[in-house]
């Protein structure tokens, strides 16, 4: 137990230090992994707690980034309530779409989330009335907390990892207790998930929604971070990196998509001096993730199956 406070303390302690000692692109790099994380466990805790492939969270994210966007540009709302929108509109946007969709499973829904992506991209070009299309939206003012404008990489990175291990705690404490249990059954067993009186599809249905909330809060972050916006920033790649964060961290562990985030914003930037080669040796090294960690950098501390 000491050695665990210890630990926990040396841990806060190195994170507080970190954008002190560190260059400033490298803080920036690691606000964009605490955004990345937020997306990305919204991927994970569904593929990872209860088998559901969402290939649409860019989508979603997009639809966070442009609610608080439009609404304080060219609403002048204040960003609370652009968030708001934000979390309102995906909700109701998850739940009519994943009801039907979700009663797919494996590659199918794949291609179903997939799908939705690319009509979400395409509405994002073609409602410029309210995106921008192309061009995009300019001018998203930052974040001020409590009268504290967060208008640097340091500001925004003592804002932006509290939240992100706040989100994660709560969404790890959904994997404990019925709901758990049932979301692992349903994933497991569906047998055994309906001998438990487990609706799954109102669960499902449910997760779903919870997923589209993660990655509209990680879109409102983004949009207030970077201040401008554009469809480009909502792509098939950007899903891609929303599934490869708890991939790499261990779909099992609802934590894990902390370290996968990290290692995605960041080896490539490490990378990057050494040219275009980069990109295979990024491609390398995931592999070589894959083969020694099978379960995921944080698979062996899968708690929420059980496992130690």
């Amino acid at each position: 137990m000491v050695r665990h406070r210890i630990a926990s303390i040396a841990g806060v302690a190195a994170w507080a230090l970190l954008p002190t000692v560190l260059p400033v692109h490298y803080v920036d790099l690691l606000v964009f992994s605490a955004i990345l994380a937020i997306g990305g466990l919204g991927v994970g805790f569904l593929l990872g707690q209860a088998g559901i492939i969402n290939l649409a969270q860019a989508g979603f994210y997009g639809i966070g980034a442009y609610a608080s966007a439009y609404c304080i540009v060219t609403l002048h709302w204040s960003a609370w309530i652009g968030l708001a929108v934000g979390l309102a509109v995906s909700a109701v946007v998850a739940a009519a779409i994943g009801w039907p969709i979700l009663r797919l499973n494996g590659h199918f829904l794949a291609l179903a989330t997939l799908a939705l992506l690319v009509i979400f991209n395409a509405l994002f070009l073609e409602w410029d009335w309210l995106t921008g299309g192309s061009l995009g939206i300019s001018g998203v003012p930052k974040i001020s907390a409590f009268g504290y404008a967060l208008d640097s990489p340091r500001k925004f990175y003592y804002f932006v990892w509290p939240l992100t291990v706040a989100i994660f705690w709560l969404v790890a404490n959904v994997t404990r207790g019925r709901t758990g249990l049932a979301m692992r059954a349903m994933r497991d067993s569906p047998d055994a998930a309906r001998v438990m009186a487990v609706d799954s599809t109102v669960l499902r249905a449910k997760l779903f929604v919870l997923s589209a909330l993660l990655g509209s809060i990680s879109g409102t972050l983004f949009a207030h971070y970077v201040g401008y916006i554009s469809v480009e920033s909502f792509t098939v790649e950007r899903t891609i990196f929303f599934l490869l964060a708890p991939v790499i961290g261990g779909l099992r562990n609802p934590w894990a998509a902390i370290p996968g985030a990290i290692f995605v914003a960041l080896v490539p930037e490490v990378l990057s001096p050494l040219g275009d080669v980069y990109r295979v040796l990024f491609g390398l090294a995931l592999m070589l993730i894959i083969m020694l960690f099978p379960a995921g950098l944080l698979g062996r501390w899968a708690r929420s199956d059980g496992a130690h």
